[in-house]
């Protein structure tokens, strides 16, 4: 168990508001009525909300960076064997997340007990955010370790990103990057069954599938490349230079890059990886020159916090969402629209939104992102709370 004086602290906050976005976005009031900066681009292009996910691989790769400092020797037994250790329960973690409350919620009343499970059985999603994290830090994690050399990473990144362009390019169908051509989505079923992977874009296709965690690899390189940087910089402000440098020219070869290959988030295309990739190196030196520099630290504690215990969090907020939402639900009786009198099941979830978040703000937008800023604060305070008893919760 580390404390927090061991850990660098604009790193962390930086973790922190990414982890408090992710559960921002995953748990708005109403599906229907998401505030509009927190929903992702469709497929194609690139909302804040896009932005989120490759914060984190990136921060990931940032930490390692720091983390792999004491394996001088580089890439071996010992380290690789940490590295599949860490990779293997934080992509169990994400299954078991998957699978909760292992049991189904809502069964098909003409089938039997074990039918039903065995459909819930045959149809929880093997892969996700967690799993994704999983192997881009095995993938990104033994390459930093194998490769070492700054300029033999960065070419590592070119190599990540390239064999993912040219498979999207070279098995794909008309299109190779709109979701009914995409390669990926056949790879994904093709190893884990259809009925085993996301629906969410009107064909069967994983935004967390295999193939993106080629250039999601890549993400965590470019963390680790921009970690050894800070770590190897004697005076902060003149880190925060040279990381708003790399960032706007990494946005910049992104947007170029994108007028060829489109800039697509559930692919994890290179100019996705290069854009989010610069927005994430400039959010960290923003950090560093408020924190590090102006000293700013106490403004950012929550974050902070939350930062130290960041997949704890994740995953916590997940298990939470799934028995506010499935679990915990009773028996109301509710007059509709031509006053006809019905029983329905209300979920504690939808009834804390109608009669809080509603009541106040109305069926919205702000009634929607008003329960997600309260879900996100849940967090925040227990996060505090493990701040204030110094524990961190690792995997």
């Amino acid at each position: 168990m580390k404390t927090a004086s061991q850990r660098y602290v604009a790193l962390d906050v930086l973790r922190g508001m990414t982890v408090a976005g992710m559960i921002l976005v995953n748990n708005p009031g109403s599906w229907g009525k998401i505030f509009s900066p927190l929903r992702h681009a469709a497929w194609s292009g690139c909302t804040p909300t896009d932005l989120v996910f490759p914060f984190f691989l990136f921060i990931v790769g940032a930490a390692l960076s720091f983390s792999f400092a004491k394996y001088n020797d580089g890439l071996n037994s010992s380290s690789m064997g940490k590295i599949v250790k860490r990779a293997a329960l934080i992509f169990l973690t994400g299954l078991l997340l998957n699978a909760f409350p292992f049991y189904p919620t809502s069964p098909d009343a003409p089938l039997s007990f074990w039918e039903n499970y065995q459909n819930y059985l045959g149809s929880i999603r093997i892969v996700g955010v967690l799993q994704r994290i999983a192997m881009c830090y095995l993938l990104g994690g033994i390459l930093a370790l194998w490769l070492r050399d700054t300029k033999k990473i960065i070419g590592g990144m070119a190599v990540l990103m390239f064999i993912h362009w040219l498979i999207l390019i070279t098995f794909g169908t008309g299109d190779p990057y709109s979701v009914e051509g995409t390669i990926a989505g056949p790879i994904d079923i093709a190893i884990f069954g259809e009925k085993h992977i996301y629906h969410g874009f009107g064909a069967p296709f994983d935004p967390e599938g295999l193939l993106g965690a080629l250039s999601g690899s890549a993400t965590v390189l470019f963390g680790y490349l921009i970690g050894g940087l800070i770590r190897k910089s004697e005076q902060k402000i003149d880190a925060v230079g040279k990381l708003y440098t790399i960032g706007m020219l990494s946005i910049g070869v992104g947007v170029v890059l994108s007028t060829f290959i489109p800039i697509n988030k559930p692919l994890w295309t290179p100019s996705y990886v290069l854009y989010a990739g610069g927005w994430s190196v400039t959010m960290l030196a923003l950090f560093i020159y408020f924190i590090d520099v102006k000293g700013k630290e106490k403004v950012f504690l929550p974050f902070r916090a939350m930062g130290l215990n960041p997949l704890f969090a994740f995953v916590m907020a997940g298990v939470f969402a799934k028995t506010l939402g499935r679990i915990i639900k009773w028996k109301e009786i509710m007059v509709t629209d031509d006053w006809q009198i019905k029983e329905v099941t209300v979920s504690a979830s939808t009834w804390i939104y109608r009669n809080v978040c509603v009541n106040l703000l109305g069926h919205n937008e702000w009634g929607s992102l008003m329960y997600a800023l309260m879900y996100v604060t849940v967090f925040l305070l227990m996060a505090m709370w493990l701040y204030k008893k110094n524990i961190i919760i690792k995997l």
